[in-house]
């Protein structure tokens, strides 16, 4: 598939990066929360198809390597793609205007590529999903959560840099382990 028609495909219509952000201010779809992704393979860049909720973890079709997993929800639909993850999330509480969150954004991609089969990512727009942010008393974002079994493990209000987040996450992962 041509890199042109990949990126109408691709919500951020960006290049093939392995980012999945949407443009600043671009209106939410229905549909956005269930949608599955095209993500390139970090090993051998194999274009792939990834839901935003499955029984398993995804893997490279090609190489069997693990993907990245990051997936939208909103009120609607975080228990499948939050809460019934057989593997880690990090939530990631956002709304488009927020300036901290943008810029957090890509640090939390960039560890979810990382740790890629070991945590999925799940972004949620606390202005389209307020009952989330209700639930989790998210009273300024971004507002960040490790779950593990739909369970917090893990909180962090505010932005960070990829190092101290890394380190955040490592630390939940190892103190949530079964």
């Amino acid at each position: 598939m041509a890199a042109a028609k990949l990126g109408a495909v691709r919500r951020g219509g960006g290049a093939l990066s392995g980012s999945r952000q949407k443009r600043p201010g671009a209106p939410a779809r229905d549909n956005d929360a269930m949608a599955s992704e095209l993500t390139r393979c970090g090993n051998c860049g194999q274009t792939n198809r990834v839901p935003a909720a499955a029984a398993g973890t995804p893997r490279c079709g090609k190489c069997h390597q693990p993907l990245p997993w990051i997936a939208d929800a909103d009120d609607a639909t975080f228990g499948d793609v939050a809460e019934a993850a057989k593997i880690p999330v990090i939530v990631d509480l956002w709304a488009p205007w927020c300036g901290p969150c943008r810029m957090v954004s890509p640090a939390l991609e960039q560890l979810a590529r990382d740790l890629a089969g070991r945590v999925k990512l799940v972004k949620v727009n606390v202005d389209v999903s307020p009952q989330v942010s209700q639930r989790f008393g998210a009273l300024a974002i971004p507002t960040l959560l490790v779950l593990r079994d739909g369970r917090v493990a893990a909180r962090q209000t505010g932005a960070a840099p990829l190092a101290a987040l890394r380190a955040w996450v490592d630390n939940a992962l190892a103190a949530a382990a079964p």
